[in-house]
């Protein structure tokens, strides 16, 4: 599901993330972020009150887009995420974040995305294909 393109894509560039909850969008860009061996999709919750939120109510359901604005190429990924607050993942978060602003935040858990649909948003005869 994830290809090589789709997985470098998500490697090197920001994300994304959009939840819903009673018909009100919500989207917010994420720095923290990684993609495992797995193709399980990781994001540190720094300031994710409102997806946490909506995640709550619609079941887990969320969706990324990526993209390069050099080339256009671009992906959205649709998926579902469980939340943790303990862990390896969790701890690897928290040392990065509080890392990057000199402790002056942290990060209270980790988003574990596992990805159900792959949509081509490159402009050209791909674009709304499905991997």
């Amino acid at each position: 599901m994830l290809n090589e393109n789709v997985v470098n894509l998500l490697k090197k560039s920001m994300w994304d993330l959009a939840t819903c909850s009673n018909g009100e969008p919500n989207v917010v860009p994420v720095a923290f972020k990684d993609v495992t061996p797995d193709g399980k999709l990781l994001v540190g919750d720094v300031f994710l009150e409102t997806t946490l939120k909506n995640l709550e109510v619609n079941e887990g359901k969320i969706a990324i887009s990526i993209y390069d604005t050099q080339n256009l190429e671009g992906y959205q990924v649709k998926g579902t995420a469980e939340y943790l607050t303990t862990g390896e993942i969790v701890d690897t978060f928290k040392a990065m974040v509080e890392k990057m602003f000199n402790g002056a935040a942290t990060a209270k858990g980790a988003l574990v995305i596992t990805p159900e649909k792959v949509i081509v948003t490159t402009p050209g005869a791909d674009n709304k294909k499905v991997l």
